[in-house]
């Protein structure tokens, strides 16, 4: 059965797409604050998400953290790469609780 078919129940209709809805959010918001941080700050864009990406492909079916593999190391961060990281991240969290709770 399709997710959106006639057998399917309009309470789960409503909760997958808050998700996706929500997901959309958190990612705008995110992507957002990152290219804010990036003008702001006059920095590049970073390369870590494509390092994980090319190595994610060279081993598929593995699951090893960007810490782990060697592609960051959070302890040789200072305040401002700690702020730049989790700021964005946090409005991804509220915006993605903010859908959940306004598609709901």
């Amino acid at each position: 059965m399709f997710w959106w078919g006639p057998g399917t129940a309009p309470g789960m209709r409503r909760q997958i797409l808050a998700g996706v809805l929500a997901g959309a959010a958190g990612t705008t918001a995110l992507n957002a604050l990152t290219y804010l941080d990036m003008a702001v700050r006059g920095r590049p864009s970073s390369g870590t998400p494509e390092q994980a990406v090319e190595q994610a492909a060279s081993k598929v079916g593995t699951d090893v953290p960007m810490v782990a593999s060697g592609l960051t190391d959070p302890r040789s961060w200072g305040v401002a790469g700690w702020l730049s990281d989790i700021v964005p991240h946090i409005a991804y969290g509220y915006a993605t609780a903010a859908t959940v709770e306004l598609a709901g």
